[in-house]
This record gives C-alpha cells, sequence and structure tokens, in this order.
C-alpha cells in the first residue's frame, strides 16, 4: 500500500474492521480476507473472536486482548508491533469497533504516530436498527449507552430532551424498562421504536409511544434477555420557555420536593414540557449545592 512516506511503508497496517453483529454470515468478504491475513488480531473479547475466526478460517498469529480494562497497555504494544511492520486487525465483540466499544485509544494513538489506519466496514447495529425505523431519522443524534445511575441517566435525558432529532440508543435488558421510564417522566409521551437482538434467532422490531412500549416491556417476558437499539421521537414543537412566575413555582416545589417530582407537578401546572421544568429544577439543585 503506498501510503505516501517512506515512515509509513516502513509500520505495519491498522485495519479497524466491522463484524456480524449475531448471524456469522454478514461477515464481508474484504473483512473476512483481511483477518486472514492479519499477523494479529486485536478483540475486544478474545473468546468470543475465536467463534467468528473459526468460521471463516482465520488463523492469526496472535490473538490479543483489547478491552476497556486493559486498552492504555494494549495501546502500547500493539504500537509497538505496528510499528516494527506487523499488521494489525482491531474488531470488537459485534459490529463496527469505536461505536460504544474499545479502539479509539488505538486509533487515536496510530494516527499520531504517522501509521496507515484502514476501516474495513460492516455490519453496525446502529444504521441496520435506523434502516428499518418508522421514525424520521434523516437526521439524529447518537447517544450510545446512556449512564447506569439513575440521577446521572435522568440528568443526560433532560439535556437531550429538547434536540430536533431523534435520539438513538444502545441499552441492556437490565436497564431497558428504567430507561424507559425515565424517557416518558423527562422527555414526554414520544414515539419510540426498538430493535432486539438484530440478526440474532430472535430479532424483533416494536415501535409505538413509550407508554405502549414501557408496558410491552413488563408483559412481555423475551423482553428480560437481549441486546436494544432505541430510538427517540423528536419533539413536535419547539419548547415553551418558563415564565418568571413559572420559575417561581418550581423554586417552591424544589422546596419541599425531590427535582422530577416538583417538575412533573410544574409542567402540569404550567403547561409547558416536563424537560423544561426539570432542567430549571436540577439548576436550582445545582446551585444549592
Amino acid at each position: 500500500m503506498d501510503v505516501g512516506n517512506s515512515d509509513r511503508e516502513r509500520n505495519g497496517t491498522l485495519y479497524v474492521v466491522a463484524t456480524p453483529i449475531g448471524n456469522l454470515d454478514d461477515i464481508t468478504m474484504r473483512a473476512a480476507n483481511v483477518l486472514r491475513g492479519v499477523e494479529i488480531v486485536a478483540a475486544e473479547d478474545t473468546r468470543r473472536s475465536r467463534v467468528l475466526l473459526a468460521h471463516i478460517g482465520a488463523t492469526p498469529a496472535r490473538l490479543v486482548s483489547l478491552a476497556a480494562h486493559n486498552e492504555p497497555v494494549s495501546t502500547g504494544k500493539l504500537l509497538d508491533r505496528l510499528g516494527a511492520g506487523h499488521d494489525v486487525a482491531v474488531i470488537s465483540d459485534a459490529g463496527t469497533p469505536l461505536l460504544s466499544d474499545p479502539g479509539f485509544e488505538l486509533v487515536r494513538a496510530a494516527r499520531a504516530a504517522g501509521i496507515a489506519i484502514v476501516p474495513i466496514p460492516g455490519a453496525s447495529a446502529l444504521t441496520a436498527a435506523l434502516s428499518v425505523c418508522p421514525l424520521p431519522v434523516g437526521r439524529f443524534h447518537f447517544e450510545g449507552f446512556l449512564p447506569a445511575k439513575a440521577s446521572q441517566r435522568r440528568r443526560r435525558l433532560a439535556s437531550l430532551a429538547n434536540l430536533p432529532t431523534a435520539c438513538v440508543f444502545f441499552e441492556a435488558a437490565r436497564r431497558l424498562a428504567d430507561m424507559l421510564d425515565d424517557v416518558r417522566a423527562i422527555v414526554g409521551e414520544r414515539d419510540v421504536f426498538i430493535a432486539k437482538e438484530i440478526t440474532k434467532l430472535h430479532e424483533r422490531f416494536e415501535a409505538g409511544t413509550v407508554s405502549a412500549m414501557r408496558q410491552l416491556v413488563e408483559t412481555d417476558a423475551s423482553f428480560a434477555q437481549g441486546e436494544y437499539v432505541v430510538v427517540v421521537a423528536p419533539q413536535a414543537s419547539a419548547p415553551s420557555g418558563l415564565s418568571e412566575a413559572g420559575r417561581e413555582l418550581i423554586r417552591a416545589l424544589c422546596e419541599e420536593l425531590p427535582p422530577a417530582q416538583a417538575a412533573r407537578i410544574a409542567a402540569r401546572c404550567l403547561d409547558v414540557p416536563k424537560a423544561v421544568a426539570y432542567e430549571f429544577a436540577l439548576a436550582l439543585k445545582g446551585e444549592g449545592g
């Protein structure tokens, strides 16, 4: 590969390879050829990756771990191997690396070191879900995973509530119900699309209001497992602001109630979006320490 200077020609190449998100037959011919040809594969989970590598007949000289807990150390070692002329492919458990997966530190370090980085596109839960989503997603905000802690999750949702675009999230089964509860409480009653286990045996797509989807998750036992992409529709219109009287009401409510409860009552009384009242309530809490 001619990458423009002699230093790069002496280095190896870093390939960022998308892998199947469920069905192993979704591997591209190019991705399979790269994984069969490189000397080193850096994987988020080596045990899971061995299944894919065996499926395509890839036998790299080294299969090494590049996970969140060891990314700084692994990045340094892989950079040394690249600098010595060895080609490296980085893969995640499933889908396209770096989208809520490890690999960013390695890519950034390789770029700074003048090493050629080649993307090998393929499966992505994000684009797969959006391709069959009935909500408007010509423009969207990709958030990835929300914080696991409830207070942080609600604060983050409040900051996204007024965006004029759809918001796309990754979520685990154990937090899906809580996440939908918080969307309803903070963002309000909007349309939601849920993609479950894309390309896998129990693949499923559902759409409806937040309340309808929350009830489905509660009553259908199949939602107790799996991995999800959740798309929340944009708000229908620009939010109303808070008058001075409205701000005073929220201040008074916050003296007696938690921010979320105060915001719910204020939104009802003032006829404003819950997110607007909640953001102001959180700001008051921050001012008070």
